[in-house]
């Protein structure tokens, strides 16, 4: 019997989706609640499963296209067999039979067998243009499938590891051709177009202006290093920098409330609550969950969900609920090195809180210069909304809280 696979619910007001990955092929063999197709929304990547188990009969899709809720992904015969790989043909011994394959001709060679009909069509380009074989990665991905980022992990790693003599002498055929431009074109994802469209509203609405300050991340550190052992130990979760900046930031807001508004229409909508976005790097691009409730929530829940995001973020799991809302913006640019930004606020929120590096500099501490741990923050917001006294107003509260920890447990 036939069974249709449709693209499922996406959320509330999302009604389209592109499709992002097939994550089988035809006359695979499938079980019920298999995820068998990616689909790209405006914010996530979510998936489509089987809901039957049997054999894909046919694809009515291809990656790229643009679907429906509710619109036909592929047709499943259920109770159907797997087709059966053709048996290999015995071959007689080449001339070169003894000769090495190239990295290339391994990675196709590879690719033609059984174990990689799981791999979707951006890592089997992936496999090709870097020339490994997928056999010998570990995947990340969910149930232990291979990513494009493990192919390219791959091939990195195996530049950087000592090549043979002997294949060191041969010169590849890019090596060869001296002189050689290329380009390439990949069409946009659905989430990289939001991502444009919105930031490129906050730029054409919002009158943006950002401010700066430094942080001494001594006490913080000091705190960090002393009780990091016992945190984990009583809560199962490593204590970070992220949860002393949002319970920072919450005081920050508490005191200058229009930090935590949003303009709709002509009015200003002011929170009694604090929502924090954490902004996190996932493999199509940014996403902002939301740590709810932040204001009322301990050290070990924040890390607790940040870590929970991060993770689900990497796994393509986050949900349209996750993000949705938020009253403030945290961006951590500073675990990818970044000394100074000026961050960009999401929409409709009026404030974004941008953090980076750590790193040693001289400073004036009772008249003599010391060496301190230092880190630039930036506070960029809407000045429709938030005059430039409570923007460093608030930053110095932020700054005065992770210099002085003792002041979010006394709310001070």
């Amino acid at each position: 019997m036939a069974t249709e696979v449709k693209v499922p619910t996406l959320g509330e007001s999302v009604t389209e989706a592109s499709i992002g990955e097939l994550l089988k092929n035809v006359g695979d063999a499938v079980a019920v609640d298999e995820p068998i197709v990616s689909l790209e929304t405006d914010k996530v990547a979510v998936e489509a499963p089987s809901p039957v188990a049997g054999v894909i009969k046919e694809f009515k899709v291809a990656v790229g296209d643009t679907v429906e809720v509710g619109a036909v992904l592929a047709i499943i015969d259920e109770g159907g067999t797997a087709a059966a790989a053709p048996a290999a043909e015995p071959k007689a011994a080449a001339p070169d039979a003894g000769v090495e394959k190239t990295a290339p001709a391994q990675a196709k060679e590879a690719l033609g067998s059984d174990a990689s009909q799981t791999l979707s069509p951006a890592v089997r380009r992936a496999v090709l243009e870097h020339g490994v074989d997928p056999s010998t990665i570990k995947g990340t991905g969910k149930d232990g499938r291979l990513t494009k980022e493990d192919v390219i992990a791959a091939a990195q790693a195996k530049t950087s590891s000592p090549a043979p003599a002997q294949a060191a002498s041969a010169p590849t055929p890019a090596a060869a051709a001296t002189g050689e431009r290329r380009e390439e074109r990949v069409k946009m994802t659905r989430m990289r177009q939001t991502i444009a469209k919105r930031l490129k509203s906050a730029q054409d609405t919002a009158a943006l202006l950002t401010t700066f300050n430094d942080v001494d991340m001594s006490a913080v550190i000091e705190s960090r290093e002393r009780y990091k052992d016992l945190f984990a130990k009583k809560h199962d979760i490593k204590l970070g920098f992220m949860s002393y900046f949002a319970k920072a930031a919450c005081l920050a807001l508490k005191d200058i409330p229009g930090v935590n508004a949003q303009i709709d229409g002509d009015e200003i909508v002011y929170h009694d609550y604090v929502d924090i976005s954490v902004a996190v790097s996932a493999p199509n691009g940014l996403v902002v969950p939301v740590v709810r409730d932040a204001d009322s929530k301990s050290f070990a829940q924040i890390e607790k969900d940040i870590a929970d995001f991060g993770k689900r973020a990497k796994e393509g799991t986050l949900t349209m609920e996750d993000m949705k809302d938020g009253t403030f913006t945290i961006s951590n640019g500073g675990v990818f090195g970044g000394l100074m930004s000026t961050p960009i606020i999401n929409p409709p929120q009026s404030a974004v809180l941008g953090l980076h590096r750590i790193e040693d500099r001289p400073v004036v501490r009772n008249g003599e210069i010391v060496i301190r741990p230092m880190m630039y923050i930036a506070l960029s917001y809407d000045h429709r909304l938030i005059d430039g006294r409570e923007a460093v107003t608030a930053l110095k509260i932020i700054k005065e809280a992770i210099e002085d920890p003792t002041r979010m447990l006394i709310d001070l």
